[in-house]
């Protein structure tokens, strides 16, 4: 990192989630680099002075904003890079990256997989671009774009292997109504934050299906028990699962008008198909990708995961909704 008084940051990104972010980020410095695929949207951002597509009613100073389409002037001009495009197209904007990565800090804001690969965001820069474990952070917790758009007290947890650097990192994000705190258990967290996204489709599924809060109580009670499991399994230490970042996280993807998640999965119990549902949604469902990768992922470890087995066997075998839930109540307690 260069010699100055603020590190360059960096987002990537150009949907709700990014936006919010960079609301956050200008708090705390005083200008931001600002990647967005499509040059038409930078035109419009520009003009505007906010997002055309996505919080449009969040204004920014766009004269603190560099923005630009080509992602390697983005890595070159940044030390800090907010990795926060959908976890479906990460590999399609890396690909173009002429730059190395190994002397940025890169933060994933990303809660899902990278597909095909299965593997969390950090481990697959960490294997693939060779950027060290201790320069790799996520950023966790409940906290939807729309409500940070609205300065609503929001909290955020900051992972990285170095702590350290975790606190360096929360502090470009604590702000008057972002709160903010560290962790070191950065495989956890991300593994609890592609997976919530599962329980939000289980939890719309049996909405759609009418089924009440009694049971979608019962049904997230038995989440937050198949994410320690599987944490657990795949990155065993000590962890709070009753923190925040990780039943916290659940519950407002779970049960929040915001949870696209959840309206995904609500289509689907309504008997919407899963192409229609996709079709007709704004914004990617990250969790239709993450169950694919959770249930493949999890043929190494063979852990217990029924409610992930039945969101699975509905979206990608096309099992109907109403007897896989069916036979998945049986297995609740």
């Amino acid at each position: 990192m260069e010699n100055s008084t603020q590190p360059r940051v960096a987002i990537l990104g150009g949907g709700s989630w990014p936006t919010a972010l960079a609301k956050i980020i200008m708090n705390n410095v005083d200008t931001i680099n600002w990647y967005m695929r499509r040059q038409d949207q930078i035109e419009e951002f520009k003009r505007q002075g906010r997002n055309p597509d996505y919080l449009t009613a969040t204004k920014f100073d766009v004269s603190r904003i560099n923005f630009t389409s080509d992602i390697n002037n983005v890595v070159r001009d940044s030390d800090i890079i907010i990795l926060a495009v959908p976890s479906p197209f990460m590999k399609q904007h890396l690909k173009k990256l002429r730059r190395g990565l190994k002397r940025k800090i890169i933060v994933s804001a990303i809660k899902g997989m990278v597909p095909d690969e299965n593997m969390v965001v950090t481990d697959y820069l960490h294997v693939k671009y060779e950027v060290p474990m201790s320069q790799l952070g996520i950023i966790a917790g409940p906290c939807h774009a729309e409500e940070v758009a609205l300065e609503r007290l929001s909290y955020l947890t900051i992972g990285c292997t170095d702590l350290d650097r975790a606190k360096m990192l929360a502090k470009l994000f604590e702000t008057p109504y972002v709160m903010t705190s560290t962790s070191d258990d950065i495989l956890g967290l991300e593994y609890s934050s592609v997976m919530k996204n599962i329980y939000a489709i289980a939890a719309g599924i049996c909405y759609g299906l009418k089924y009440g809060d009694n049971f979608q109580s019962v049904l997230l009670s038995n989440a937050i028990q198949e994410i320690k499991r599987f944490t657990n399994a795949t990155n065993p230490q000590h962890r709070e699962i009753s923190h925040s970042a990780y039943l916290g996280d659940l519950l407002v993807t779970a049960y929040s008008k915001f949870s696209r998640n959840r309206q995904f999965g609500t289509m689907i119990g309504r008997g919407y198909s899963v192409k229609t549902a996709q079709l007709e949604m704004e914004m990617v469902a990250e969790g239709y990708y993450g169950t694919k990768c959770i249930y493949e992922f999890n043929k190494r470890y063979q852990v217990d995961l029924p409610i992930v087995n039945a969101v699975y066997n509905i979206i990608y075998n096309f099992q109907s909704p109403t007897l896989e839930i069916q036979n998945l109540s049986s297995k609740l307690r």
